[in-house]
């Protein structure tokens, strides 16, 4: 199988890793605007050809990914539906509903699966993929009766060899639930690093006291802007709304330690311990 990969950061150089490793490809084009991209992924062996044509390296290809932040994949997706023929194609993007709207009269539209893979890291470019990323991690399918039969079928049969879980939802529920579970993450984790900075000018004393527990929850602060700015703007609605209940719960709390009522602070914590029963 030949593969092309549309954007050569941490989601698209990983897989790329992936498919290599697992024996799921013989060869593998990556597409970057950056040449400074191109160059890093051929010089780490996550690709093995660069490509700046974009027609060629989609008409060579058997599977097609576009990993590019969502504000480009609005563009670039449609691009690459216009260029193919029996290829199956699929994004890996964070946000769909708007995604899906964008291609929904597409004539190629059933060779192309809207995936999303439930994994990552705060660090991005050719030199943040690695491998095993996706080992025994969740992959959502959306909106699978748009694609033909034998284009999901296909990428049913990869991702499992890539030993991930796969589920099925409709772009809607996709969009809310990731904001629960994914994009609030990352807002409170940027929020937390600029009330640090902000309260705290001593950079060395941020290094030496930071705890184990600071650094696992403010770890997302180090992601890319040019890759969140996108998905909270595509998925404004429903981020809004989790952001709202989280500055809910926020209050909730202050009044209660300012009130000194400690007791229901102790029943609050006790009560979010009960995301132990479903997080291991």
């Amino acid at each position: 199988m030949i593969v092309t990969i549309i954007g050569l950061g941490l989601i698209g150089g990983s897989l790329a890793i992936s498919l290599k490793e697992k024996g799921l490809t013989t060869h593998r084009i990556g597409v970057d605007l950056s040449a400074e991209n191109r160059q890093k992924a051929l010089a780490l062996h996550l690709i093995d050809e660069a490509s700046t044509d974009l027609a060629a390296a989609v008409r060579r290809a058997d599977l097609v990914v576009v990993a590019v932040p969502m504000d480009a994949m609005l563009t670039v997706l449609p691009q690459v539906l216009d260029l193919v023929e029996q290829q199956v194609v699929i994004d890996v993007g964070s946000t769909k509903s708007m995604l899906l709207a964008r291609v929904a009269g597409h004539t190629k539209r059933g060779r192309f699966v809207a995936v999303h893979p439930m994994a990552g890291t705060e660090y991005s470019g050719p030199e943040a993929a690695v491998s095993e990323l996706f080992d025994d991690k969740t992959l959502v399918i959306c909106d699978a009766d748009q694609s033909d039969a034998d284009a999901v079928t296909r990428v049913e049969a990869l991702f499992s060899l890539l030993n991930m879980r796969i589920e099925y939802l409709d772009a809607a529920a996709h969009d809310l639930h990731t904001a629960y579970v994914s994009h609030i993450s990352h807002i409170t984790s940027f929020a937390l690093a600029l009330t640090v900075l902000e309260k705290e000018k001593e950079e060395q004393q941020i290094f030496a006291l930071a705890s184990g527990g600071f650094a696992s929850t403010v770890r997302l602060a180090k992601s890319s802007p040019d890759m969140w700015v996108p998905i909270f703007r595509q998925n404004r609605v429903n981020v809004l709304d989790v952001l709202d209940e989280h500055i809910k719960q926020l209050q909730h709390l202050r009044q209660l330690i300012d009130e000194e009522d400690f007791s229901a602070v102790h029943q609050q914590i006790r009560q979010a311990n009960l995301i132990s029963k479903i997080l291991k």
